[in-house]
C-alpha cells in the first residue's frame, strides 16, 4: 500500500533536497547541506520542520537518504522522537548509495555506481547487497573526481620535475597555483582541499576529449576501477551463471563522454558473466529517498534501511 504523505530528504553536504509529496501533489525544495561538524539527526529534524511550515503539508512518514551514513546516526527512533511532535508518524533512514540505487534502477537486480567528489558502487540481486568503495578520498574512492583530481597532479608534478611526459594539465594547474613548486604547500592549507583537488577532473575531461595524452590515460584508468568495483559488486551478488543485471552510472564524473565509453567497454571486456547492460537512470536520489516509504520488508535493501514508528 502507498503512503499518502511522505516527507523526503536527499542529504548532501552541497545540500539538501527534500520533495514533499501528499495525494496528488508534490513540491521540492532545497535546503542548505550538511554541517559535519555538527550533530546529523538535529539538522534532519530542522530541514523537517521546515519543510512543513513552507508547505503547510503534515507527513506521515520522513524519509532520508543521507550521504556518507554513519552507524552513530543511522537510527531512526531519535529523529523520530525529534519530529513526531510535526505529526509525523514513521522515519526511514538510510545511506545515500541505497537512495541513489532505488532512483536509478528502482525494482531492478543490477549495479548502480556514483561518482562525484567520490564514489560509492552498490549492488542488489534476488537475496543480496554489496556496496563496493565509498571509503573516503584517503582510503579509497578509486575513479572519482577526486582521484582523478589526485592523479592530474600528481602527473603535473612529474613532468614538471622531468619524470613523466610534458601535460597540458599544467596550465590549469599554474593558473591556480603560478609557482608549481609552492603548490603543495597552498594546498595542505586550504580548508576546501578536497573540492579542490575534485575540480581537476573537469579539467581532465576537457583535455582528454583534445587529445592530451597523460589526460587521456588518466580517463582510461578511472573508468577501469569504477569497472572493476561494479564487476566486483555484481560477482559478490551473482546466485546463477546466467543473471542478468543492469548497471547505472551516475554523477558528474560520467558527464565525461570518454570516460562513458571506456567505462562501458571495460564492463563488457572483463568477461563479466551476464552481459551487464548500461541501462540510463530511472530517477534520481530524491526519488529513491521516496521511494524509501514503501519498500518492501523482503527487499535486500531492506537489511541496510532503519525503520522507526508506523512505517
Amino acid at each position: 500500500m502507498t503512503t499518502t504523505k511522505v516527507l523526503a530528504i536527499d542529504a548532501g553536504q552541497t545540500g539538501m533536497k527534500v520533495r514533499v509529496q501528499a495525494e496528488g501533489e508534490r513540491g521540492d525544495l532545497l535546503f542548505r547541506g550538511i554541517d559535519t561538524s555538527g550533530p546529523l539527526l538535529p539538522q534532519l529534524a530542522d530541514v523537517v520542520h521546515g519543510a512543513i511550515e513552507r508547505t503547510g503539508i503534515t507527513p506521515d512518514v520522513v524519509t532520508a537518504g543521507v550521504s556518507g551514513l554513519t552507524d552513530k546516526d543511522a537510527d531512526a527512533a531519535p529523529l523520530l522522537a525529534l519530529v513526531r511532535d510535526a505529526g509525523a508518524r514513521g522515519v526511514v533512514l538510510a545511506h545515500d548509495s541505497t537512495t541513489s540505487f532505488l532512483g536509478a534502477l528502482g525494482e531492478q537486480r543490477g549495479a548502480v555506481v556514483a561518482s562525484g567528489t567520490g564514489v560509492v558502487t552498490l549492488a542488489v540481486g534476488q537475496d543480496a547487497i554489496s556496496r563496493v568503495d565509498g571509503w573516503g578520498h584517503i582510503m579509497g574512492d578509486a575513479g572519482s573526481g577526486y582521484w582523478i583530481g589526485r592523479e592530474a597532479l600528481d602527473a603535473v608534478m612529474r613532468a614538471f620535475d622531468g619524470r613523466g611526459p610534458a601535460t597540458a594539465l599544467t596550465d590549469p594547474v599554474r593558473a591556480l597555483w603560478p609557482s608549481l613548486p609552492q603548490a603543495y604547500i597552498e594546498l595542505q592549507a586550504a580548508e576546501d582541499r578536497v573540492s579542490v583537488v575534485a575540480s581537476f577532473a573537469a579539467h581532465v575531461a576537457l583535455l582528454a576529449a583534445e587529445g592530451d595524452a597523460v589526460a587521456l590515460r588518466i580517463t582510461q584508468r578511472a573508468a577501469g576501477e569504477l569497472a572493476a568495483s561494479v564487476s566486483t559488486s555484481l560477482s559478490n551478488v551473482r546466485r546463477a551463471d546466467d543473471e542478468h543485471f543492469a548497471v547505472c552510472a551516475i554523477g558528474g564524473v560520467f558527464r565525461s563522454a570518454l570516460l562513458r565509453d571506456a567505462f562501458a567497454a571495460a564492463l563488457t571486456a572483463d568477461g563479466t558473466r551476464g552481459g551487464p547492460s548500461l541501462v540510463d537512470p530511472l530517477g534520481d536520489g530524491l526519488d529513491g529517498a521516496v521511494a524509501l516509504a514503501d519498500l518492501a520488508t523482503q527487499h535486500p535493501l531492506s537489511a541496510v534501511v532503519q525503520r522507526a514508528g508506523q512505517v
